[in-house]
């Protein structure tokens, strides 16, 4: 899809929240202090976009330019309130990059709910089939059973896409799966999100940017179940008859592996990779009662640079506190409002009546 197609898709929702920001008092732009421009006021030259015009700039777009990481390499970045749903700073937050396994967030929001989580599931051989060569792997097998539980835990902890294939097919399928997620993003207003594949694997159109896999995290993270999930740090995973074998979570951040220290109060949400994509990862922490969000896309080629870009922009954020100012709004889903929905502690479903491949969203009045 073209990106002008793509703004112009954009610009209905984004008219009620773009001129909130748009009155907002600039503030002086400091001497760059990453690779890419840096701007502390609106581009005057930009469309209507959801969450603001800001959020759709080629420059990085801050409030403050104070203490803003300098060698940020990600292709593209967003660190944002999550309470509030303000964009405190951001680097091309519009732009449609491959997500790799963060996409696991949408497959979680769409689907976590659907199974009860004590249900028990015998994986047969065409559950697996399909998965494509290369995937990340949980290590499920045929004529083995597992909870529900257990299937989740890979799909979190270990992203495995056999884990993530196994729920698909108890969905119905892959097709009607992927079908309910594009739903799932629509009415999330996850506009720049093209689902190919339920696990994020590199497939031809497989897109999303660090604004949507942003609100994937913020709404999945009011569910309790999600957020147990994504913070959980270890689990036994059944390997045949009653042994089990460990499983670790592979966000370098909450466990502090691989060199890197665990970062203060993170509580999830999803890391990513794939040799197209390269790395990706939505993170989100608590410091003082604050909760704050962060995606980083893409980043340069060092090993951890994903990560260390991530914890520098959550430094950066809880910095600022509550002085911060805003450069756009991470909106909320369809017919929901702030204060009310998930946020209230119930969680706003949206019907999907799905015939054979195809799938409707059938929006409340």
């Amino acid at each position: 899809m073209r990106d002008s197609a793509r703004l112009s898709r954009r610009s209905v929702l984004a008219l009620a929240v773009a001129a909130p920001m748009a009155g907002a008092a600039p503030v002086a732009a400091a001497a760059p202090v990453s690779a890419a421009p840096v701007s502390a006021a609106p581009d005057s030259e930009a469309g209507p976009v959801l969450g603001g015009d800001r959020l759709g700039s080629d420059t990085v777009q801050t409030g403050s330019t104070t203490g803003l990481p300098r060698r940020l390499t990600a292709r593209s970045w967003l660190v944002a309130d999550h309470d509030t749903g303000e964009v405190l700073a951001a680097y091309r937050a519009h732009r449609r990059l491959p997500p790799a396994s963060t996409l696991k967030m949408l497959f979680a929001d769409t689907l976590l709910d659907r199974f009860p989580r004590g249900g028990r599931h015998t994986v047969t051989a065409a559950d697996l089939a399909g998965i494509p060569a290369g995937s990340s792997l949980v290590g499920i097998r045929a004529g083995t059973t597992y909870t529900v539980d257990q299937l989740w835990q890979g799909v979190f902890l270990r992203s495995g896409n056999d884990a993530v294939h196994v729920l698909a097919h108890m969905n119905g399928g892959v097709a009607r799966t992927v079908a309910e997620m594009q739903a799932r993003a629509r009415e999330l207003r996850a506009l720049d999100t093209h689902v190919v594949s339920p696990d994020g694997y590199d497939h031809p159109g497989q897109l999303s940017s660090a604004y949507d896999l942003t609100l994937f995290a913020r709404h999945g993270l009011r569910d309790p179940a999600f957020r147990a999930y994504c913070r959980t740090r270890t689990a036994d995973f059944p390997a045949g008859g009653r042994r089990t074998f460990q499983i670790q979570n592979t966000d370098r951040l909450l466990d502090g592996t691989w060199g890197l220290r665990a970062y203060p109060g993170l509580i999830g949400v999803k890391n990513g990779y794939t040799t197209h994509a390269g790395n990706t990862f939505t993170g989100a922490a608590t410091r003082a009662g604050r909760t704050l969000l962060v995606t980083v896309m893409h980043p340069g080629d060092r090993l951890d640079a994903v990560y260390e870009e991530a914890a520098a922009l959550l430094d950066w954020g809880f910095a600022q506190g509550a002085s911060a100012r805003a450069v756009g709004v991470l909106v909320e889903p369809a017919g929901e409002h702030p204060g009310a929905g998930p946020a209230a502690g119930a969680a706003w479903k949206v019907p999907l009546r799905c015939v054979r491949r195809a799938c409707r969203v059938n929006y409340p009045r």
